[in-house]
Formats: C-alpha cells, structure tokens, sequence
C-alpha cells in the first residue's frame, strides 16, 4: 500500500511539474517532554515546572531539501494554514503538490476554496488513514520534542515557543538531518 500510495503521488507531482511538500501540525505546551537523562549515581533529576497548560501549535512543511515551519498561539484553524501555506508557495518556483493527513481542517471549505482560486499552484493529496509513518515531518517533531527540548522547563510558553523556534531554525541547517527525516518515513525521493 505504501510503495502504490507513495508512486502515484511521485508520478503526479512529475507529470505537472510539481515540489512534493509534506505538512503536518504538532503543539509545544509549558509541561517539559520527559525523555530520558544522566544524573550523578543516587540523585534523580527532578524537573521543575509549572502545571499550566498553555499551548502553542506548530505547523511544518518538509521538501526535499529544507522545511518551512511557523507558530501560533491556540490550536490552528484554516485561516493559519492558508498564511502558512503562502510562504512555501512564494519560495518554491515550481507549483506544490502538498501532502497531508486526513484532518478536517485540511479538508474545510475555506480552504478548498482558497486552493481553487491559485489556479492549480498548490494542490493537495491525502495520506492514507492511520499512516503517520508515512509523512516525514512527524520525524520532525519527534526528534524536536526527543532531543532538542526534551526535559526543558521554562516559565512561560513564549520562552517555550523562542526555544523551540531557535532549535528548528538550528535543524533547518542541517541537511544531514533532514535526510534522516525522509529516510526515518522510509520514502524513497
């Protein structure tokens, strides 16, 4: 299913002239990522943090080569995708075939409506139901909320949301990383 899903997507995007963009959207909160860490033998790290739970969301696009991300306070409605969605379509010169999930968000009326009125620069295909191993930006976040703030207790989510945006702007440097996300989704480009 994989190979079939991911061959017609290629041959879609190579037949129209397109840069397969993959997106997704994750949250960062006040409360730390555990992960697991050293400590001096007998003293269990202890992690400080307040119990609040505010929430900023993240919204992530990966090409082959480089991703784009962007923040928002709350959870992300169609009116953040389609400014996201601006900057990937200013930045690449070919038109965007943009891979998603399933979300409802990605599939409002607004935003379908937006997407017709680009004349075919950007148009969308779905991944298959329950298979976020498929999308490489998932790599992303993890490997964000694993290891680059992993255990990071800070006073307030904007302080959270600097970090995190300073640790994204650190990978987005990185190529051997990225292709380490696109190896991670075992995608073949």
């Amino acid at each position: 299913m994989q190979a079939t899903w991911l061959a017609c997507a290629q041959k879609k995007a190579q037949r129209e002239g397109r840069s397969i963009v993959f997106i997704d959207e994750s949250g960062l909160s006040e409360r730390p990522s555990v992960a697991r860490t050293w400590s001096l033998r007998g003293q269990t790290p202890i992690l400080w943090h307040s119990f609040t739970w505010k929430q900023l969301s993240a919204i992530d696009a990966l090409s082959l080569r480089q991703f784009y991300f962007r923040f928002f306070p709350g959870a992300i409605r169609t009116e953040q995708i389609i400014e996201f969605l601006g900057a990937p379509k200013r930045q690449m010169e070919k038109p965007l075939l943009i891979v998603w999930d399933g979300a409802a968000i990605h599939r409002s009326r607004k935003l379908n409506a937006w997407q017709e009125g680009l004349n075919g620069h950007i148009v969308a295909a779905r991944l298959p139901a329950y298979a976020p191993e498929l999308n490489p930006v998932e790599a992303i976040w993890a490997y964000l909320k694993k290891h680059e703030i992993a255990n990071l207790c800070l006073n307030t989510i904007g302080e959270v949301g600097q970090f995190a945006r300073n640790r994204l702007k650190s990978m987005q440097r990185r190529p051997a990383l990225i292709n380490a996300f696109w190896k991670q989704a075992e995608l073949n480009f």
